[in-house]
């Protein structure tokens, strides 16, 4: 799968469902810097995924500061022709002064032996039988 790039930063689409609901979500960075992957809030909430009365709430530090999150589980998470099931995922705000609807990180990335590429600005992943 083809990595666009903006401002120099490895972006994707990826498909992700929660139940029998499910949307693209462009605008997804590729971050091997961060531990976890995380959603907007504005894209997810397309499918009803809102924060409940009894979620636990974190607070998570990046490169941009702080962040509230919770979590919930996606039924798939689609990159391209891959998939992978069952896949607990961050929600927040995602508000980092530039267009960004999600972050790819390394959870997600190593539970799919994801191939970086960057010379070609590719993103691929092993064969199921490898």
């Amino acid at each position: 799968m083809h990595l666009i790039l903006k401002d120099n930063l490895p972006f994707v689409t990826i498909t992700v469902a929660f139940g029998e609901r499910q949307i693209a979500i462009s605008s997804v960075l590729i971050d091997t810097g961060s531990a976890a992957t995380i959603l907007s809030a504005d894209s997810v909430a397309r499918l009803g995924v809102e924060p409940a009365p009894d979620d636990i709430l974190h607070t998570i530090r990046g490169v941009g500061g702080y962040e509230t999150v919770f979590t919930r589980r996606a039924t798939a998470i689609q990159i391209g022709n891959y998939e992978l099931l069952n896949c607990d995922v961050q929600i927040g705000g995602m508000d980092y002064g530039f267009e960004i609807n999600g972050i790819l990180g390394m959870d997600i990335l190593m539970r799919a032996g994801a191939l970086l590429d960057l010379k070609n600005q590719e993103i691929a992943f092993p064969s199921p039988s490898d």
